[in-house]
């Protein structure tokens, strides 16, 4: 490989950043030169990561493009980068919404240079959070990331733009604490059990994959759920999704976009990078209630999102819905629902961002985003109801756009696992399809009877620029989901193997836990502390290993 396409992952990860620090220099009074910069520092990030789909080998289940230097190493702590069939696409949606949100933002004046320089950070610490095989860095990236969030909320939100900022870092920061704790936690053992201390993740899953690395039964349930709490507080899973309305009321579009579109698959993707490949008997352990609580979200996000009076606050309650599919999909355990899934997410990235622009259109012209208020726009804007019927048709999943081939190998994957799972989500489906088309007739059609909205102008060179690349990416997902499918193939493959092997054994411990019987007494005792249940729980791994056996 060519020096550019051996470093593209940083190329891509730091174009951004770099953008940044050189508009920390720029004349805040040129206010068009700043975003002009923006934008093009943006698109160049999204014509490097094309490099990544010209040069992926979609038969190779590895990580690719990977990079790995040495940053701490007396901690073993490396700069290590790398993607495989999971990790691809989400790294191109970033770099598509990206661009998209910058045009997006024309209507932001006060502090223009912060907002993009925070915008730009943004994009950086997404795109690392993807591409990271450091668990350190991994980290890095994903507190990084929520520090422009914050700030896009919080200074250029609504009106209760604090409250939400201050609630949306706090679920996040609690789950990342946990997270932290699980990530120091493997480091130690991995150096325990092998001699080598490190947080290069291929390292340690690897070493659990193979055995030289065993974790006791107690110590996993903790660590799985250490990082499971940290994920589906981003997703948001139901009953953590309280956050995420408030967070995108009050955002500006741009940010909804982005936290809608990226940030919330940063928890789908960490579910299936991590909780699954590193503690994959607790993954099925809790899989019949974590999809429990995934059809859950489903039917209630539906049913919430169906009776809200204000058009963002449905479009964000469509997304714990959506959500809830992306989980079922990922804890069906079936390569069909696993590949359902990963397009789910890039689906929802595509249909959701286009909601939220759709719904900033019309605010920045009336500045309410209330669908009573509305009515009768196809009259006086043809062209965005032609818009908003597309987005609208593919957030339902009708057949020929992206959201239906997410959902169809979803619903199939489930089927496979549980017959009664996969018939009340397809319920979901319904509920979907009720919600959107009615706030489009409400909106749409009819006569205008507000006589504001009888001066409206239709979109703009700017705003058709927003929304053509997103539908084109609609149809061809639809239409021509195997170029994505057949490059997450060998990746998922492997996922799959490596979420289905293994067996639950007793790790030895120097003190406390010299035998399998005092390993099952302490086990209990630290489960009866937290949650009776989780007594049944770590009862089920001990009859996956009914002899006690410690590892040789």
């Amino acid at each position: 490989m060519d020096l550019i396409t051996s470093n593209i992952l940083t190329i891509i990860t730091f174009l951004p950043a770099v953008g940044a620090v050189l508009l920390l220099f720029s004349n805040r009074e040129h206010v068009r030169s700043i975003r002009a910069f923006a934008l093009i520092i943006t698109i160049l990030t999204f014509v490097f990561s094309l490099q990544l789909v010209a040069h992926f080998d979609s038969k190779n289940p590895d990580f690719q493009f990977a990079l790995r230097v040495p940053w701490i190493p007396s901690l073993g702590i490396d700069y290590s980068m790398g993607i495989d069939g999971i990790s691809l696409f989400l790294i191109l949606l970033t770099t598509l919404l990206t661009p998209l949100a910058v045009l997006a933002s024309w209507s932001i004046h006060d502090r223009l240079k912060e907002y993009f320089i925070f915008m730009l950070l943004l994009e950086t610490g997404m795109i690392g959070v993807f591409a990271s095989l450091d668990l350190f860095l991994f980290y890095v990236f994903w507190e990084v990331m929520l520090v422009p969030m914050y700030f896009l909320i919080g200074v250029w939100g609504g009106e209760r733009r604090i409250y939400a900022a201050i609630k949306f870092v706090l679920y996040t920061m609690l789950g990342s604490v946990l997270m932290l704790v699980a990530i120091i936690a493997l480091y130690f053992m991995h150096g325990d059990a092998t001699g080598t201390f490190t947080f290069s993740y291929p390292q340690i899953q690897s070493a659990i994959a193979s055995g030289r690395m065993v974790l006791a039964p107690t110590i996993q349930l903790w660590l799985f759920l250490a990082f499971f709490l940290a994920f589906v507080v981003k997703v948001p899973l139901f009953p953590l999704h309280t956050w995420l309305p408030d967070a995108h009321v009050e955002a500006p579009t741009a940010g909804s976009v982005l936290l809608a579109g990226v940030l919330l698959k940063m928890g789908t993707y960490g579910l299936v990078r991590f909780n699954l490949p590193l503690f994959p008997q607790m993954s099925h352990l809790f899989a019949p209630l974590i999809s429990l609580l995934a059809i859950v979200g489903i039917i209630y996000g539906a049913l919430v999102a169906m009776v809200q009076p204000d058009m963002k606050k449905l479009v964000a309650y469509s997304s714990v819905s959506h959500l809830g599919f992306v989980v079922l999909g990922i804890f069906s355990f079936t390569t069909q629902g696993m590949e359902g899934a990963i397009y789910q997410m890039l689906n929802h990235g595509v249909s959701t961002g286009a909601l939220f622009l759709l719904v900033g259109v019309i605010y920045d012209r009336r500045h309410t985003r209330l669908i009573e208020e509305f009515g009768g726009l196809a009259n006086r804007m043809p062209v965005y109801a032609g818009f908003f019927l597309v987005v609208t048709l593919a957030s339902i999943g009708l057949p020929g756009l992206n959201g239906f081939v997410g959902e169809f190998l979803i619903l199939l994957g489930t089927f496979g696992a549980s017959h009664a799972r996969a018939a009340v989500a397809a319920v979901g489906v319904i509920l979907s399809a009720v919600y959107m088309l009615w706030m489009y007739q409400r909106v749409i059609w009819g006569e205008i009877d507000n006589d504001r909205n009888a001066s409206l102008s239709d979109v703009v060179g700017r705003e058709r620029a927003m929304f053509i690349p997103l539908l084109i990416v609609m149809v061809w997902m639809g239409v021509y989901s195997n170029h994505f499918l057949r490059r997450m193939d060998a990746s998922v493959a492997k996922l799959m193997n490596q979420s289905q092997s293994g067996r639950v054994e007793y790790a030895e411990a120097p003190s406390t836990c010299r035998t399998a019987e005092r390993c099952t007494e302490i086990s209990q005792g630290y489960a009866f502390f937290a949650y009776p249940w989780l007594i049944s729980v770590h009862r089920s791994a001990v009859r996956d290993n009914p002899t006690g056996d410690t590892p040789r």
